[in-house]
């Protein structure tokens, strides 16, 4: 067999035919990647009919005038197959050695193990000690199984089964969240489809947090929506109805403050001690709604259009959904339109067919005690079954400039 370069035809012809595949072997992630000062090559491993049995995106990086490639998401191959892989590699090192690529890492999507939220162990790979010995004897080293984010690609997901009905989908999530899901609703909360125009909105959310810049989420919509494949989302607190329904509440609880009041009196020669409990409890959460009315008030009149306080990127893979980015606004976390936001794109991609919702990464959710404890219950909140992958591999190809290279680092 020998390597060759493919085009992007050729490339997503054999990755759409790929029984797995990741968002991040595809033509629009290559492409987004360019705009981020990587070059970009699909090579394939043809049969001697030219028949593909092999391919990956390498993406190449100069990192202080070296050259390094990485395989997002590994290769697109059978892992179990020695013999191809042996030859695979092979020959993708001569590649990285004559286009002077000192080094390649790649984080296969291959599952070790499944957890459900709670952390207990619902499946295992019975080939994973395999392919780890498989890609170690063709030249691979593995970089370890982390705990958290040092990795190339998450080595922890968090994805969500949609096949049951939407009644049990929101049934199987925490009753905290359900709640949080209801109350946002009755706030003003609505979700609404984006476009490129609302990009910022996200970014503006995310750029003290994450690494990349605006263009690339303007970038990844771009490309991916060529094929129809992204979706953005954001949530708006309708200050209008907010304030309606801060009404609401405070005049309901305004009528039981006044009913215990009478109540108190009427009681007054007789021991009320328990009725006077709640008319303290019920005056406290009365000057909670008065705060909440003026807040109303005060947003209706600053932001007569509503305020986007959540967001959400959405790559649609064959059966699979899966969230790219997500942000929120810190400043009104407590109308809790991540939430909500969440569920209903979950139930839309759902009532469409999808199989899996893909939340993207967790860290070790057997890991305790765990520096991102509050963003896995999160995202165990929706459920999810936990998948740990194999993790990161590097294979050197030019080992003078490798330890020139691993020297400056």
């Amino acid at each position: 067999m020998k390597l060759k370069e493919l085009t992007n035809e050729e490339f997503t012809k054999f990755a759409n035919d790929f029984p797995t595949k990741s968002i991040f072997q595809t033509t629009g992630y290559a492409f987004t990647m360019n705009k981020q000062h990587f070059e970009s090559v699909f090579l394939g491993l043809a049969d001697t009919n030219n028949v593909i049995k092999a391919a990956s995106l390498i993406l190449i990086a100069n990192i202080k005038g070296f050259k390094y490639a990485y395989a997002p998401r590994g290769f697109l191959i059978d892992y179990t197959n020695k013999e191809m892989l042996k030859d695979f590699t092979f020959q993708l090192k001569k590649f990285l050695s004559r286009n002077d690529i000192i080094a390649i890492k790649i984080n296969p999507l291959v599952i070790r193990n499944v957890y459900d939220k709670k952390a207990n162990l619902i499946a295992t790979n019975q080939n994973d000690d395999i392919i780890l010995k498989n890609l170690k004897e063709v030249g691979f080293e593995h970089k370890g199984f982390n705990n958290y984010f040092e990795a190339f690609k998450p080595r922890f997901e968090a994805i969500i089964d949609l096949t049951p009905s939407l009644d049990e989908l929101f049934m199987s999530c925490k009753k905290a969240l359900r709640t949080k899901v209801r109350r946002a609703e009755l706030n003003g909360i609505t979700i609404h489809r984006g476009d490129d125009s609302n990009i910022k909105y996200l970014y503006e959310q995310l750029k003290t947090t994450y690494p990349r810049d605006l263009k690339y989420f303007q970038d990844s919509y771009e490309f991916y929506s060529r094929n129809n494949l992204i979706d953005f989302y954001y949530a708006k607190i309708e200050t209008n109805t907010f304030l309606a329904q801060s009404q609401y509440l405070y005049q309901k609880q305004e009528q039981l403050v006044n009913e215990l009041s009478n109540t108190v009196i009427v009681e007054a020669k007789n021991d009320s001690s328990k009725t006077l409990s709640m008319k303290l409890e019920a005056d406290n959460l009365l000057a909670s709604y008065k705060d909440q009315l003026l807040k109303a008030t005060q947003l209706l009149k600053e932001y007569p259009e509503g305020i986007i306080t959540a967001c959400a990127l959405v790559i649609k893979n064959g059966s699979e959904a899966v969230l790219l980015i997500d942000s929120r606004d810190k400043e009104y976390s407590n109308f809790n339109s991540k939430h909500i936001l969440l569920w209903k794109i979950i139930a839309k991609y759902a009532s469409e067919g999808y199989k899996k919702f893909n939340l993207g990464a967790v860290s070790n959710i057997k890991l305790k005690p765990n520096k991102y404890q509050g963003l896995n219950d999160f995202k165990c909140n929706f459920n999810p079954k936990i998948y740990e992958y194999l993790g990161d591999f590097e294979l050197v190809a030019i080992k003078s400039l490798y330890l020139m290279y691993q020297a400056l680092k």
